[in-house]
């Protein structure tokens, strides 16, 4: 099924790396719909996020957890908001984005282009973490 999530966690594509281990990646979205929205994988390659066995579905919620007090400590936001849309990519995903007013997390807003030094910022606060 080789997905661009697949890509990212063997290296062919690039990402801005903020959190990994053994079963999970979490990466800054290249498409944000806010400074700090972060993609959070498992390294499984499941097409839909409910096929996951309970027990990896329950650790991939922990590390997101972990992600989003991260974001919380290192972004200027209310709150981390969490989703899963799962439409755009064959691959298990959750949306873990830094929030002020529910509009944040609306997917239809127009989605910000940052460059890469904005980005590598951004990552380097969270994966230092």
């Amino acid at each position: 099924m080789s997905t661009i999530f697949k890509k990212i966690i063997d290296g062919e594509i690039p990402c801005y790396k903020v959190a990994e281990n053994d079963h999970f990646l979490a990466f800054l979205d290249i498409q944000p719909l806010v400074k700090g929205h972060v993609l959070v994988i498992p390294k499984l390659e499941i097409d839909y996020i409910f096929d996951l066995d309970d027990s990896l579905l329950s650790d991939l919620i922990c590390f997101s957890k972990q992600v989003a007090a991260k974001m919380k400590l290192h972004l200027t936001c209310k709150k981390i908001g969490m989703t899963v849309i799962g439409l755009e990519v064959p691959h298990a995903h959750i949306h873990l984005i830094p929030i002020n007013t529910i509009n944040d997390m609306n997917f239809s807003n127009p989605k910000l282009v940052l460059d890469s030094a904005e980005m590598i910022d951004i990552a380097n606060k969270l994966f230092s973490a």
